[in-house]
Formats: C-alpha cells, sequence, structure tokens
C-alpha cells in the first residue's frame, strides 16, 4: 500500500431513449429478447458459452466458484476483439426457495467484485442467500477481467493535488502524462471501457447463466452501472438495490466536486458538535472556535509541516482528509491528537478499527498489475462522458472559484485531471430516466456520495423508492447492521417496494459506524487523517 493512499473504489435526463444511428448488432444487445438461431443474433457465441466452474481457490470455501467468459471489446465489432470477465458464484442455500442470481458490485470505478460472494455472505442475511446465487464479477479491465494498466509511477498515481498557481503548470503537465501513457499502454482498448459496456458484459453474465432477468446490488459506483443496466435492459431488471447512490447527471466530474461540496455541512456538523463536548476535546466552546482551531492547525502546517504518528502533514495534506469530518466523534479525536502534535506532544499510533476481514482474491488466475485499480479509475472516469472540460484554464479558474467556496476541498476536486487530456469513449453517457423499480439506500453523513447525490438518483429513478438513514454515518449501508437492512431484506425477499420513501433514524452504533463493510473508495483519497 503506498504512503497515505487506499485502494480504489470506491470511490459517479429527462427523456428516455437509448443512444441513436447504432449499428444492428449493438442495438440488439441493448434492446432485443434473445434470438433462436446463431446466423441471426450475432452475440450468440458469448451469450451461449457454458462457464466451467471450478473452486476459485483451494483455500477458499468449496461452494466459492469461479468461471470465466469471453466478451467483445466493442460490441458493434462482436467478431473482433475480445475480453475476459472473470465471475464467481456461490449458489443458493435452499434451491427450494431460489429466486434467480443477485450480481454484486463494490464500486469503483475500479473496483474488484469476484470475493463479493464471500464477503457479502458474511453480512446478507439468510433469508436473501436462500433465495439467490450471489455472483460476483471483476468488470472489464479490472482485477481478473483482462486487467488495465498505464504503467503509473507513485507520483503519478498522486492525484491529491490542491491548486497553487506556483504549481499548476506542473499540475496540467501531470495531467497530460498520465493521459498520453495510458494512450500509449492500453489505447485500443480504453474507448471501451465504459459503464455501457460493463452493463452490456452483465447482460451477457444473464444470458450465459441461463436466467431471464437479474437482481443487483451494487455500492456506490455499482450504483450508476446499475442504474445504466435499467435504462438498457428494463425488461431484464428484477430487482434492484442501489445503495450509497452515484447522481448519474453529475458523472463523472462532478461526483468528485460533490465531495467538496458535501465536506461543507459535515465540516458545520462537526464543528458544532465538538463545541458541545470542548471539555472532552479541548477545540473550542462555539463552532467557530472550533473552526478557528483547525484552520490555525492548517497555516501552522503550512509554515511547518507537523509531525503527527510519524507522518509529516502539510496543511494541504491535513484538508486533503476532508473525509474525517462526516464522522464527528472520529474527527474530533484525530483534529485533537493533531492539536497535541502541533504542540511537540508526540501523537499515539492510530487505534487498529475493527473491520471485517477482506478475503484474499483467488489465485487462479494471472497476477494484476500494480497500477491496475487506478487506471481502471480513469478509464471510465474520462470514457463515460464527454463533459470534461479541455482547456486547463477552465480548471484553473474553477479550482480558484470552489477553493473560495468550498476551503476544505473545492480546489482539490476541481483542479485539472487526466480526463482533460484524455480520448473521447465509444459512446456519449447514458442518460437515466426510467420508471424500472429500485430501492435506493443513503446515509444521511456519507463521504463519498453525500446525500444530494443519492437523491439525484432517485429523481431520475421515477420507479425507485428511497431509504434515507438520518444520523447514518459511513459509505455503504446495507449489511452494516443498519436500520435500512429490514427494508432492503424485504424487497429482495418479496419483490415489493415501498409504498413510499421512507426514514429512518441510526441507533448510536450504527452513528458510529465508520464504513464497516469493505467497499474501494476512488484512488488517492486518504480516508482520515
Amino acid at each position: 500500500m503506498r504512503s497515505r493512499r487506499i485502494a480504489p473504489l470506491v470511490a459517479l435526463g429527462a427523456v428516455t431513449t437509448l443512444i441513436p444511428a447504432l449499428t444492428p448488432a449493438l442495438a440488439f444487445a441493448d434492446t432485443q429478447p434473445a434470438r433462436s438461431t446463431a446466423s441471426a443474433d450475432p452475440l450468440a457465441p458469448y451469450t451461449r458459452q457454458t462457464p466451467r466452474w471450478k473452486r476459485c481457490d483451494a483455500e477458499a470455501p468449496a461452494n466459492y466458484q469461479c468461471a470465466t467468459l469471453k466478451v467483445p471489446l466493442d460490441y458493434t465489432r462482436p467478431n473482433g476483439g475480445k475480453l475476459d470477465i472473470a465471475l464467481s458464484r456461490i449458489k443458493a442455500t435452499s434451491p427450494q426457495k431460489r429466486h434467480g442470481v443477485l450480481l454484486l458490485n463494490p464500486g469503483g470505478p475500479g473496483g474488484p467484485g469476484l470475493d463479493m460472494p464471500l464477503y457479502m455472505g458474511a453480512e446478507l442475511p439468510t433469508a436473501v442467500k436462500e433465495r439467490y446465487d450471489l455472483i460476483g464479477f471483476d468488470p472489464r479491465g479490472v482485477g481478473l477481467s483482462s486487467p488495465v494498466s498505464c504503467g503509473l509511477n507513485d507520483d503519478e498515481l498522486n492525484w491529491q493535488r490542491p491548486y497553487k498557481r506556483e504549481t499548476f503548470a506542473r499540475d496540467v503537465r501531470w495531467a497530460r502524462t498520465v493521459a498520453d501513457k495510458c494512450r500509449t499502454k492500453a489505447g485500443d482498448v480504453l474507448p471501451h471501457l465504459t459503464t455501457r459496456n460493463t452493463a452490456r458484459d452483465m447482460d451477457v453474465i444473464r444470458a450465459v447463466l441461463g436466467e431471464k432477468k437479474i437482481s443487483y446490488l451494487g455500492y456506490s459506483y455499482g450504483t450508476y452501472l446499475g442504474a445504466v443496466y435499467t435504462q438498457m435492459f428494463p425488461k431484464r431488471s428484477d430487482r434492484i438495490v442501489l445503495d450509497s447512490a452515484v447522481d448519474p447527471q453529475r458523472i463523472w466530474r462532478g461526483m468528485i466536486q460533490v465531495w467538496a461540496e458535501g465536506a461543507e455541512p459535515a465540516f458545520e456538523r462537526w464543528s458544532r458538535w465538538t463545541a458541545e463536548r470542548d471539555a472532552t476535546y479541548g477545540l473550542g466552546g462555539t463552532p467557530a472556535a472550533v473552526a478557528q482551531t483547525f484552520w490555525d492547525l492548517v497555516a501552522q502546517a503550512d509554515r511547518k509541516p507537523i509531525d503527527f504518528q510519524g507522518t509529516l502533514l502539510t496543511g494541504d495534506d491535513i484538508r486533503s482528509g476532508r473525509a474525517v469530518f462526516f464522522d464527528v466523534k472520529g474527527a474530533a479525536e484525530a483534529i485533537a491528537e493533531l492539536k497535541k502534535a502541533a504542540k511537540g506532544t508526540p501523537s499515539p499510533a492510530p487505534s487498529k478499527r475493527s473491520t471485517p476481514p477482506r478475503p484474499v482474491p483467488p489465485s487462479f488466475a494471472r497476477a494484476v498489475p500494480s497500477d491496475n485499480s487506478d487506471a481502471a479509475f480513469w478509464a471510465v472516469a474520462c470514457a463515460d462522458t464527454r463533459a470534461w472540460p479541455r482547456d486547463p484554464e477552465q480548471y484553473r479558474r474553477d479550482a480558484i472559484r470552489d477553493k473560495a467556496t468550498y476551503p476544505l476541498y473545492g480546489d482539490f476536486a476541481s483542479n485539472i485531471k487526466p480526463c482533460a487530456f484524455w480520448k473521447n469513449g465509444s459512446e456519449p453517457a447514458t442518460k437515466v430516466d426510467n420508471a424500472v423499480g429500485a430501492l435506493v439506500l443513503q446515509n444521511e453523513w456519507d463521504s463519498q456520495t453525500p446525500l444530494v447525490s443519492g437523491q439525484g438518483l432517485h429523481r431520475s429513478m421515477k420507479g425507485s423508492r428511497m431509504v434515507t438513514v438520518l444520523d447514518g454515518q459511513g459509505h455503504g449501508v446495507y449489511g452494516s447492521k443498519s436500520c435500512a437492512d429490514r427494508t432492503a431484506t424485504a424487497y429482495l425477499t418479496t419483490g415489493r417496494l415501498p409504498a413510499a420513501d421512507l426514514t429512518c433514524r441510526a441507533t448510536p452504533a450504527q452513528a458510529r459506524n465508520r464504513t464497516a463493510l469493505p467497499l474501494p473508495t476512488p484512488p488517492g483519497l486518504p480516508a482520515r487523517l
């Protein structure tokens, strides 16, 4: 693991239409029922594959099986290049009650999902596991599914870049270098590493498994993937749970910028909470005093980095940890220790937090490049949409504006990214606007997909219902013992959505949730100080 970085996510309409001017093969892939003869169906070589299931790993449970499928690199040319898709399953525990398959995605873009049946098997209730084969897969370009690589070094992997006039030219060179290296190493593949094509891959999986419809549980980026699938394949979408949601109208620059937008109310909430506990934390007796303590520490660290738990932190490093403020108690503890460190008092090593162990990925296939999750993140974020500005000066202006508007993280979010120099993806972005039934789950205080983002997805999916966990903290709701679990389980087991949107209030224990689920987060983002 690189210093101060955590593995990716992960971390993102008005008229119901499919993209026009598609070739017949692509139109078939999106909208048509399965055909009976291979000659009439250009995708028959893919949809009629027979998975060769085998135990994923010698040390894995015997019921955890893996297989590899082939899918077209480009669905408009199904006879052209091919990609591998690594697939896994744990069968339903009660054949008599079996409803179908539940595809799982952990988020990203760039998050591998092959091991999701294993760790979600420990989180999901028995009633769900009885009714579904749990299906995991690594999305195209990720993990063991023809992994993409750009050959990026540690400096190129770091995109926590605050705007500064004196370093902006260097940031532009960095963004251009990342885009150029990716294009040189994987240029033929990159235009096709899109959410739309991953949704098509999911439909190939559906066909190969012999299912008329699929049910789906997706977290974070996985909510956007699920929403795109419902838009492209509405009649093949069964029970859809979208947890910690991406707003389709903000992909993808807007979903990075929403981190800055969401951090400000979280910081204000933390300031109020901490001021009420000045006797415990000593950070100030009013919200304004607490905020001033924080910004004084930032200014001190800008003058001379603060040694905090063995790491020298600049003021920009402190601001980059904006996610910590979504956990008020954790943030108060961290800033109190930072204050002591600023006075020269050694701070203790961070305590180990209890999180479910994540299984070791299966070793039945080749090794994954070290920059795979980052390369896949940029591939999807840049190719999914054509809304990224091409003029570096636009990023400069936006970063200056947003640092003033959102001082904690605004310039980080709006500074230049490799997508400014990326070649367009194979298609425009999907406009999500449908009436497919789905359940959206959202914590009120989610650092990666803030509440406004979940509300945006709910608006785009007219047939959805939303459960908001008031005071809920953390990224990921279902499976973390949330008050929303009962509603999600009832929907997955009966197919019935709530009659109206619901809110429930987190218990004190749930409100202290610090991302118990092992979800990926976008590359380069520290989860906490």
